[in-house]
C-alpha cells in the first residue's frame, strides 16, 4: 500500500511525510522542555554531568528539528522551500555542532557507564590493556567526529566526492571503535541479576542495548555497503572524469553559491527514493528519541520511576567486592563486604 502510494506520483510523499516529520520534532521539543523542567526542579544543574548531557542534548533535538522543517541534501543543494534558511552550506554549519553534540552525550554516557560499571559482577576488574582502551576509545571516537566536519563541510562547497567518502569512512572508523566497549559494557551491566540492582542499573541496560545494536548494525551498513558500494567507486569516479560531475568548485563564490543556491524539489526519485526516507526519517527520530533519553543522565538510579529519573545522585547500594575493584574516586567506596556506591553530585 506504502509502495503504491510513493509508486502513485513523484510528489504524492511530500507533504504526508514532511508533516509527521515536524510534528514528531514538535514532541520532541516539548519532551526536551519537559525533561528541563525536570531537571530544574530536581536541582541537578550544578551537576557537570547532568548539566553537559542537557546543553548537548538540546542542542542536537532543536538543529534536528530545524532540519525536519527545512529538509536538505548536501551535494546536490536540493531544498525544500526557497529560503535562505535551506540553504546546504548553513545547515551543514548547524550540523557540525548538531554532530558534535550528539558525540558529545554519546561518549559522556560511556565514560559513565565505565565509571560506574567498571567490571563484569562477580569478576575481578579488568586488565590495565582494557581499562586503557575504555579510556582512549571514546576520545578517539569523539575525534574522528571531529575531523569528519571538515571534511563535509569542504564537500558540501567542493563537491569533491571523495571529501564526502573520507568523512563517512571516519564516522564508520568511529563506531568501529567503540565496537567492543559497547558490547563489553552490556555484558557487565546485565551481568548484574539481583531484582534491586536491575532497576537501578535501568538507564545502562536501556543505553548499552542501543549502543550495541548500533554500533553493530552501522558498522555492518558502514563497512559491508555504505563505503564499498555507495560512496568510494563514486567518488574514485568522479576523479578519474574528464568533466567531473557534479562539476568541481573552488574559491570565494563556491562559497556564495553553497550558502545561496538551493534547488527546491519534492520529487521522490530526486532525493533518494526509499533509502533517503529512511534514512532521515531514523535519524530525526530514533536518534532524537535516544538523545532525549540520554538528556536525563544515564546513571545507576535510586529507584526505577519516572521521579528516578531526574533525581539527584545519592545513592546506596550493594554488590559483591569482587565485582568492583578498588576504584579511586570520589563515588565509590570499599566498606566491608560490600561496595557502596555513593554520588553526592547533588
Amino acid at each position: 500500500m506504502i509502495m503504491n502510494f510513493l509508486s502513485a506520483s513523484n510528489t504524492a510523499w511530500a507533504w504526508p511525510w514532511w508533516g509527521i516529520l515536524v510534528a514528531i520534532s514538535v514532541a520532541n521539543l516539548s519532551i526536551g522542555g519537559f525533561i528541563w523542567y525536570k531537571s530544574i526542579k530536581a536541582g541537578v544543574l550544578h551537576d557537570k554531568y547532568r548539566l553537559m548531557m542537557l546543553v548537548f542534548g538540546t542542542i542536537f533535538v532543536i538543529i534536528g528539528s530545524y532540519r525536519t522543517v527545512f529538509v536538505s541534501s548536501y551535494l546536490d543543494q536540493l531544498a525544500w522551500f526557497d529560503t535562505f534558511f535551506n540553504s546546504s552550506l548553513f545547515i551543514r554549519c548547524m550540523a557540525i555542532f548538531a554532530e558534535l553534540s550528539y558525540a558529545s552525550v554519546i561518549v559522556l554516557t560511556l565514560m559513565k557507564i565505565s565509571e560506574q560499571v567498571p567490571s563484569v559482577c562477580g569478576r575481578p576488574a579488568p586488565s590495565k590493556a582494557v581499562v586503557s582502551y575504555e579510556k582512549i576509545a571514546p576520545y578517539f571516537f569523539i575525534s574522528c567526529l571531529f575531523i569528519a566536519q571538515f571534511f563535509a563541510t569542504s564537500a558540501t562547497i567542493t563537491k569533491i566526492h571523495v571529501l564526502f567518502a573520507i568523512e563517512e569512512t571516519l564516522w564508520g572508523l568511529a563506531f568501529l571503535a567503540i565496537l567492543p566497549l559497547s558490547i563489553m559494557q552490556c555484558v557487565r551491566v546485565f551481568s548484574f541479576k539481583e531484582n534491586e540492582m536491575k532497576k537501578r542499573m535501568f538507564m545502562f541496560r536501556v543505553m548499552t542495548v542501543f549502543f550495541a545494536a548500533f554500533c553493530v548494525g552501522y558498522c555492518i551498513y558502514s563497512l559491508g555497503f555504505h563505503l564499498p558500494i555507495e560512496y568510494w567507486p563514486v567518488a574514485i569516479a568522479q576523479l578519474q572524469m574528464d568533466i567531473p560531475i557534479p562539476e568541481i568548485r573552488y574559491g570565494w563564490q563556491a562559497i556564495v553559491d553553497a550558502f545561496t543556491v538551493v534547488d527546491v524539489t519534492h520529487d521522490f526519485g530526486t532525493w533518494g527514493g526509499v533509502g533517503f526516507m529512511i534514512w532521515h526519517t531514523g535519524y530525526f527520530s530514533l536518534c532524537v528519541w535516544m538523545t532525549l533519553f540520554m538528556m536525563c543522565g544515564p546513571r545507576i538510579l535510586n529507584s526505577r520511576s519516572l521521579n528516578g529519573l531526574f533525581e539527584g545522585e545519592k545513592l546506596v547500594c550493594s554488590m559483591p567486592i569482587d565485582s568492583i575493584d578498588d576504584i579511586d574516586n570520589n563515588n565509590t567506596l570499599i566498606t566491608g563486604n560490600d561496595t557502596t556506591v555513593e554520588n553526592n553530585d547533588v
